[in-house]
């Protein structure tokens, strides 16, 4: 036996043997205690680093160690495979990017298996493989079907240069996270998840998972956001903005109606497009508020910017003529893209507020029993008593809830709502290197899901993308096709899924990664 330890020798040695005896590789054996070891698949983008390293080894530690308590242990391995990464490697290089992508999994699998690590290697999935979107695309068509997948127009993070949608994630002090150019906020036709229809579920079911971290369950609790409060309508003030109609808002905070000051609107509000008609200033400045990113975090901490407008709309109670505003700090995609401005009662109307010397109205005796302090100095944004709100003075908040609810709903102007803050989930990207949607658009039938037996909707792999916009959507050869209901000439979807959605089941299929009858072997 050497006196020093001999790697190339040793490991070599063992990494043969346990291939031989493939040692890691399972099968259901009944009555027999089961541990899954599941880390996060990697993407493919070239060669391991020690934060891989790091990564699976921590895991192989704990696997073997179940394994040693007698345990079966299943630990896979796959490749994360679609997308933009890829997709610019390949610009780059002039190359395809499944070429580059193959390739890089060749040679990255050959890294993690020089470390030995105790992975059952029959499982390996590879997401941008026919034989594994097929199923996502299945699935697709199923909750599309349902309804639980819909499309519709919607406020995103636009890269001009990567010319696609980026999550909020993938926004980073306001530029892509691959391309660093400056993002623009678009309205273009989106799909999406309903996960907003499984609110309530995910928000109770936090309450059973045991040895969870406190804090973890608290950030998923707050990320949910369930939030009780009103929808309320201000009439349109017909002289100023030339019809009728009203203003929608929701605000959790109804107790402090009568404290509003004027109103702010996002700059995709149809308000703030009337008003931008005959006004450069206002559309220059609204095409600057949609350069911004559309994550909550990144607007609660800019600078609060805006503009009047020469728009008015009625106080629901009061009747009285509030100025619209258009704000950067509101968006158009969280609740109604518009906002009840109360100063001495939010800290954000207080900003803009005092920087655009708006009136400061408090409605709430402060905790110090002051009315009206002066001068002011911050928003109180705590319950209290209500002073200066007319017949609703002397009210707590839950009381001044209720009658406030009572006056609105006498005229038809607000009702209570349950809101949350986990809005449904964009999946739509317009690359290339993504699996595709399967959806055919036909001029009678509207949307049509791809009928199974078509299915899988096979990306071209032969493709050199050239970074303006996908090539799918230059390419008759992919998108013409026949609508499956009527037979009439049809469009192919040309967007392809969020690469989120891969990893979203991967560990699902890893289960039966074989199985050609369906996502998972019931």
């Amino acid at each position: 036996m050497h006196e020093q330890y001999q790697p190339r020798e040793i490991e070599a040695a063992a990494q043969s043997h346990w291939d031989a005896q493939k040692s890691f590789e399972v099968s259901e054996q009944p009555g027999k205690d089961t541990f899954y070891c599941l880390s996060m698949f990697p993407y493919p983008s070239g060669k391991l680093h020690m934060g891989h390293v790091r990564n699976y080894t921590i895991g192989d530690v704990i696997a073997r160690y179940q394994r040693m308590q007698g345990k079966n242990v299943l630990q896979p391995m796959g490749w994360d495979a679609f997308g933009m990464p890829a997709e610019n490697a390949a610009m780059k290089n002039q190359v395809a990017p499944a070429k580059w992508t193959y390739e890089n999994i060749a040679y990255m699998k050959a890294q993690l298996k020089s470390l030995g690590l105790a992975v059952d290697w029959t499982r390996e999935v590879t997401t941008c493989k026919p034989d594994y979107y097929r199923w996502e695309q299945w699935l697709f068509t199923r909750l599309y079907e349902k309804g639980v997948i819909y499309r519709k127009n919607g406020t995103v993070n636009w890269d001009p240069v990567d010319q696609t949608v980026l999550a909020n994630e993938q926004v980073i002090d306001g530029r892509g996270w691959r391309s660093g150019a400056l993002i623009e906020k678009r309205e273009i036709p989106m799909y999406y998840f309903k996960i907003t229809a499984y609110a309530d579920e995910l928000l109770e079911s936090l309450d059973e998972l045991d040895g969870w971290p406190e804090q973890v369950k608290t950030m998923q609790r707050n990320w949910i956001g369930k939030s009780r409060g009103m929808e309320i309508s201000f009439p349109y003030d017909v002289a100023s903005i030339g019809s009728e109609g009203v203003m929608k808002v929701f605000t959790t905070r109804p107790d402090t109606l009568m404290g509003a000051t004027y109103v702010a609107v996002a700059a995709e509000h149809p308000l703030a497009t009337l008003a931008a008609q005959n006004n450069p200033e206002l559309q220059a400045f609204i095409d600057d508020c949609k350069r911004g990113g559309v994550a909550e975090a990144d607007i609660a901490t800019q600078e609060k910017k805006g503009l009047a407008t020469s728009l008015r709309v009625q106080h629901p109670l009061t009747g009285e003529l509030l100025p619209v505003w258009v704000a950067n700090y509101v968006l158009m995609n969280y609740g109604e893209g518009a906002v009840m401005a109360v100063p001495a009662h939010d800290e954000r109307d207080f900003e803009f507020a005092s920087k655009y010397d708006l009136p400061i109205k408090p409605v709430v005796r402060t905790s110090a029993g002051d009315q009206t302090p002066a001068p002011w100095q911050d928003a109180y944004g705590e319950h209290g008593e209500l002073i200066n709100s007319g017949i609703f003075d002397g009210l707590d908040f839950d009381g001044a809830f209720d009658a406030i609810e009572v006056a609105l709903q006498k005229k038809g102007l607000g009702q209570a709502r349950t809101q949350f803050r986990l809005r449904d989930w964009g999946i739509s990207r317009q690359r290339y290197w993504g699996c595709p949607i399967p959806i055919i658009h036909c001029d009678s039938c509207g949307d049509v899901a791809v009928p199974e037996d078509q299915l899988p909707v096979v990306l071209p792999e032969d493709v050199v993308p050239d970074g303006a916009g996908s090539p799918l959507a230059r390419m008759p050869e992919f998108y013409e096709c026949s609508c499956p209901k009527c037979g009439a000439p049809a469009k192919r979807e040309t967007d392809t899924m969020d690469t989120f959605v891969e990893s979203s089941w991967y560990f699902a299929r890893y289960a039966s990664p074989n199985y050609d009858k369906g996502m998972v072997d019931p």
